[in-house]
């Protein structure tokens, strides 16, 4: 090819690739995806080499995470825990489509249909959220945010690589949206509330009366409007809206911080079992949330910027370098910090968290003081996934929010369009 044709497709395909879900090929500005590391001043090469160690870290490492079984199958587990979760699953999936990478996808895909979707039944459609590596189900019930994330990794593996290949990844993604609109309540009912149009905790039971701000990723829900073609676009929009006035009301306006779980209005609870409210392992996932939908929507933009700025001053003032993982949403210290892990593996130890010092990066993408979020990018370069003094080591948790942080930042989490 030419140099100047090869030039010019090259740009269109940066173009393309780099368009947001609403806002089309604009090339500045929220909705559209930017190379961050690169704009700090590190070279392009030193970014794809550092993403690539990253995904190294978690997919083919001595500390991986990742396990194929046989020719066709693979799972993603949470090895201090010893289980699978539809959480690692369905982020192994959005992680290989935005990576090109068909073959790992694919081997994901057909364990979780296999061992942890329900294909009959009352929960028919959805997923068993924690299994055994060998198949065993050690939780027949749903986590709403696995399915969240399976939705929309299969529509956007129907966009990049079509649905002739094998797996039918749009009548997949159209059938758990299905079965879950299907549900008429009782014990088993849909994922997002269809009056309240926010997702669940979990869609049974008492778990479907209140939901985790972690799971609000209302970006997905633009995609889903716009390439699920199941006829449900308006109550998607409905519900992207929906979530980002639901996270107004959850995030505390001086921490910037929400409590693991809450009530649909984001008013705090404490029942039962349920830990006291506070921002925990579950809510650290919340930043990089807001991050995404900053950049692949630009919708709620001044909120979000201000959000940024919030939780960043919040965590800043708390030492850069050594704040804790665990707060009251107040910002006080909590109580008890919450477990981690089980058996020789646990820890009830509070810690300066890669997972979460990942996320605080990826919301550097909305914050406007660029001294500010180059800090807590630059933590996040300088980060290593490694055990913690007392011995503590999280290869899964941390490995995939530090590897979804540095998609981030490197500009490689991207809306996928149609080919």
């Amino acid at each position: 090819m030419p140099r100047t044709a090869a030039l010019l497709l090259g740009l269109v395909i940066l173009v393309l690739s780099g368009a947001s879900c609403r806002r089309g090929n604009e090339a500045t500005g929220p909705g559209h995806t930017r190379n961050y590391f690169v704009e700090m001043g590190y070279s392009e090469e030193e970014v794809a080499i550092a993403l690539q160690g990253v995904f190294d870290d978690v997919f083919t490492g001595p500390d991986k995470v990742y396990f194929e079984v046989g020719d066709s199958l693979a799972y993603i587990s949470d090895v201090k825990n010893n289980d699978v979760r539809t959480e690692g699953m369905s982020y192994g999936l959005m992680i290989a489509v935005q990576w090109d990478r068909k073959d790992i996808f694919d081997r994901l895909w057909r364990w979780a249909s296999k061992y942890m979707q329900h294909h009959d039944g009352p929960l028919e459609g959805y997923f068993a959220w924690s299994c055994s590596p060998d198949g065993k189900r050690l939780s027949e019930g749903p986590a709403s945010d696995g399915e969240l994330y399976f939705v929309t990794s299969l529509i956007f593996a129907s966009n990049r690589w079509g649905d002739e290949g094998g797996i039918d990844y749009s009548a997949e993604a159209k059938y758990i949206l299905d079965c879950s609109w299907n549900k008429q309540g009782g014990d088993v009912t849909s994922f997002i509330d269809k009056e309240k149009h926010l997702i669940t905790f979990v869609p049974t039971g008492y778990g479907s009366s209140f939901t985790d701000p972690s799971y609000h990723l209302p970006a997905f829900y633009e995609v889903w409007a716009r390439w699920g073609e199941d006829g449900r676009a308006d109550f998607y929009r409905k519900s992207a809206a929906a979530s980002r006035e639901y996270l107004h009301k959850s995030i505390d306006p001086v921490t910037g911080l929400n409590p693991d779980t809450n009530n649909f209005d984001g008013s705090t609870f404490a029942r039962g079992r349920w830990p006291s409210p506070a921002f925990r392992f579950d809510s650290w996932r919340v930043p990089m949330n807001i991050a995404l939908d900053y950049t692949w929507s630009g919708e709620d933009a001044q909120w979000q910027e201000q959000y940024a700025s919030t939780i960043q001053k919040f965590f800043f003032s708390k030492g850069i370098d050594t704040f804790v993982d665990q707060y009251n949403v107040d910002g006080s210290p909590v109580e008890r910090p919450m477990r981690a892990g089980q058996g020789e593996m646990a820890s009830d130890s509070l810690h300066h968290s890669v997972g979460l010092v990942s996320t605080l990066a990826a919301i550097s993408l909305a914050q406007k003081d660029a001294e500010m979020g180059h800090q807590f990018a630059k933590r996040l370069w300088e980060s290593k996934n490694e055990p913690y003094e007392d011995g503590y080591f999280d290869a899964y948790y941390d490995g995939l929010l530090r590897l979804f942080a540095f998609m981030h930042l490197s500009g490689r989490y991207r809306p996928i369009l149609p080919k």
